[in-house]
């Protein structure tokens, strides 16, 4: 079964035309991060995925959360799945689009940006930058992430969190800086004095990473 998306198209597609997927988090859907588009380069086509696991109308999911069993709080593999789902929607667009690959471009908030790591640090052929909000790096599904440091060499991470985040601590969100780090990739993680949600400053500091060049 495909994902579910909505898409905005530049009003002039070129060949190196760049392309964003956007990947929400527990409980949305695919028109939160879709409000990002406004203050997204006008040039850029903007696609935002629905995730395939229904909650409730209007709200969906990754994959679900047991919260009273800490060893299966993740269902590892609705996560794959939902990896695989992502990955071949990625490529299909991309390929409908007839785009270059390296100006594909991923955002992701909480459960999102947890399929952020492994899609891109599994799959860095496919990405160039990829911003990770309000998320960690889930050992569970970076099992086959990549390891050659010339591939994942193209690869721009923009990492932020919360402080006072308590859906998902900002200790596991640091766990990002060692990992990517250890993997000798570029990356920024900022910091930012708020709960799980993306503040004025940390909303500004995302546009502009996906705004340079």
């Amino acid at each position: 079964m495909e994902l579910h998306y909505i898409v905005r198209e530049p009003e002039v597609l070129k060949k190196r035309t760049e392309i964003l997927f956007l990947i929400h988090g527990y409980g949305s859907n695919e028109n939160d991060l879709f409000s990002f588009t406004p203050d997204l380069p006008e040039d850029m086509i903007v696609v935002s995925f629905r995730a395939p696991i229904e909650l409730s109308y209007g709200s969906y999911a990754w994959y679900e959360l047991n919260f009273t069993v800490a060893e299966k709080f993740i269902n590892i593999p609705q996560a794959t799945e939902s990896l695989n789902k992502i990955l071949k929607s990625v490529k299909k667009i991309t390929d409908h689009y007839n785009l270059n690959t390296h100006k594909v471009h991923l955002c992701g908030f909480s459960q999102g940006g947890i399929l952020s790591y492994a899609l891109s640090l599994g799959y860095p052929q496919f990405f160039s930058k990829v911003a990770c909000l309000s998320a960690y790096p889930e050992k569970g599904i970076l099992n086959h992430i990549e390891k050659d440091r010339k591939k994942l060499a193209p690869l721009r991470f923009f990492i932020s969190h919360g402080t006072e985040d308590a859906v998902i601590p900002i200790e596991w969100g640091r766990k990002a800086v060692d990992l990517l780090y250890d993997l000798g990739c570029f990356f920024s993680f900022k910091e930012y004095v708020s709960g799980h949600g993306i503040n004025p400053k940390n909303y500004r500091d995302l546009m502009d990473f996906f705004l340079q060049t």
